[in-house]
Parts: structure tokens; sequence; C-alpha cells
């Protein structure tokens, strides 16, 4: 198939004709006027004759003048472009609104050039783990080249849903619904999976003269069957993360609490009263609840 691209066709302003044409039609009625004038002061047949004989060749140019010109009228509205093709032959596209004229011979099809939306259904596709899940987009697009838009594909319009539905699930598959901290995610990276989507989206649509302004997920969840089973983990995740960060800040405030008991000589520990320290003071930090302090007050047998 060769590609056929957008270029302008010939064409010039429509009010010029429309003068044009209303003065044929003003010159048309002044030579009926004349004749039905001149039959009616002729006095013999054949003078009656003559004037029918200037007058059928003069209205007969006329009418083909007119239906030659008149068929070439038409408009254009903003954000609109108008393909003419003439004896099966592509031969341009106008899209400068306004009122025009152009061969009156051409068909001329419509192709709007406005910015539209497609939202998708929520499909259902398996992630780059096999998990199933629930996606869906919108796609903001335009007609950037009415040509292709109406030769090389079928219906355009049915062309960019059903691509754009085939993207989505291509995306979903290579990348998974989740996935650890600085690794690419469905729900965790939406600005790459934006970018993503738009460029794949932009390479299967442009055979259309078709071009992507944005595309983003709209919905983004767990099928039914495993959302509660996912959810629990999820949690669990979060749980086990949060109780590393705590853990590791305890370790870190219980060597510093030792650290500046050795450098400023409050007390002088062994090493077993510092693992008792070490293990009262984690206790105290990672605990949930609230610690309660044991004092000290000595022994009955000191």
């Amino acid at each position: 198939m060769v590609p056929i691209n957008e270029k302008k066709a010939f064409s010039i302003s429509g009010f010029p004709v429309l003068l044009a044409l209303l003065g044929l039609s003003l010159w048309s009625f002044w030579l009926l006027y004349r004749f039905f004038a001149s039959v009616a002061a002729a006095e013999r047949s054949s003078e009656a004759s003559v004037a029918w004989g200037f007058l059928w060749p003069a209205l007969g140019i006329l009418l083909v003048v007119f239906g030659l010109l008149l068929p070439g009228l038409f408009v254009v509205k903003p954000n609109e472009a108008r393909v003419l093709v003439f004896l099966g032959r592509y031969i341009g596209s106008v899209r400068e609104a306004g009122f025009h004229w152009a061969n009156p011979f051409a068909v001329r099809p419509q192709v709007s050039l406005k910015v539209r939306n497609f939202n998708s259904e929520k499909l259902k596709v398996n992630d780059a783990h096999g998990n199933p899940i629930e996606i869906a987009a919108v796609v903001v697009w335009k007609v950037v080249d009415s040509a292709k838009a109406l030769f090389d594909v079928d219906n355009y319009e049915a062309f960019v849903a059903i691509q754009s539905e085939t993207a989505i699930r291509a995306l979903a598959s290579r990348f998974p619904y989740d996935a650890p901290e600085g690794e690419p995610s469905l729900r965790g990276e939406p600005e790459t999976i934006a970018h993503d989507l738009r460029a794949e989206l932009q390479e299967r649509l442009k055979v259309a003269g078709v071009e992507v302004m944005e595309a983003r997920l709209t919905h983004l969840a767990y099928a039914p069957e495993i959302a509660q089973a996912m959810l629990r983990r999820q949690q669990a995740q979060a749980i086990i993360a949060a109780r590393q960060k705590i853990v590791e800040g305890a370790v870190g405030m219980v060597a510093m609490a030792l650290e500046q008991l050795a450098e400023q000589g409050v007390v002088s520990l062994d090493e077993e009263r510092k693992a008792a320290m070490v293990n009262n003071l984690l206790v105290a930090l990672v605990s949930e609840s609230e610690a309660q302090p044991v004092l000290n007050t000595g022994s009955l047998y000191q």
C-alpha cells in the first residue's frame, strides 16, 4: 500500500463565484423579459421565431455555466478539513475556514480536526507477574493528516479505539502492578507509564494520520477474585517495611546513647551491663505499647 500524504488543494474564495452566479441569474431574467416583450410587440409570427432563435442558445449557455459553477461552492468550518477526490484520485485538502470554490466535479468528504477523547472500558489483563488486574485509560488525540485518516485506514475513529485498547493491554503485560521501590510498576510510576503508553499509541496510530496528545491511566486495580489476598499482602509488606525502619532507628539510637555515655564518662559499664542496657532500650524503642519504666531502689541484702 502506497501511503497518501495530505497536500493543499486548489481553491478560491466562493464570494466572487457567488456574485457571478447572481449576475448570470439576473441576466437570464433580463433575457426572458426581453423575449416576452418582443413577442408581445411582434406583429408577424416570423419576428417571434427570430426572438426564440436568439433566446434558447443564450439561456442554454447560461444554464451550463450556472450548473458548472454552483456545485463547486462549499463551506469549511473551523477545525475541519474537506478532502477533495476527483475521479477516484486524491487532489488535495482544504483546511482554511470559510466559503470556498473548488473543482465542482470533486467529492468533498469532511474530516474533523478537533481534539477528541477516547475513554477505554475497564480491561481485565494479566500484569508482568501474571496477576489479573483491571485497567483503563483515556487517550487525547486529533487528526493531523486528513488524507491518511480517510484513505489509509477503513474507519479512523474505530481504528483509534481498537489500537488504544491493544496498546493498553500490551503495556499492562510489560509492567507489574506493584514492585519494590526503585523498580518501574503500573502503580508506582504513573508518569513513566503515561509516557510509554503515549509513545506506543503514537507508533500505532501514525499510519492513520493521528497525533496522540496525552494518554493516562484512569483506573487500576487488582481483579475482584484476588483483590482481598493482594490487599493482605500489601498490608504485610507495609508492616514489615515499617518494622525495619523502626529497628534501624532503634539500633542507631542505642549505639549513639552508649557512645555518648562512654565519651562523657557518666557511668562505666561492663559488657554484661551494656547488654542489659541495650536490651532495655530496644524493648522501649521497638515496643508498640508505651514502655513503663522500672526504678531500681536497691536490694535488701545490699
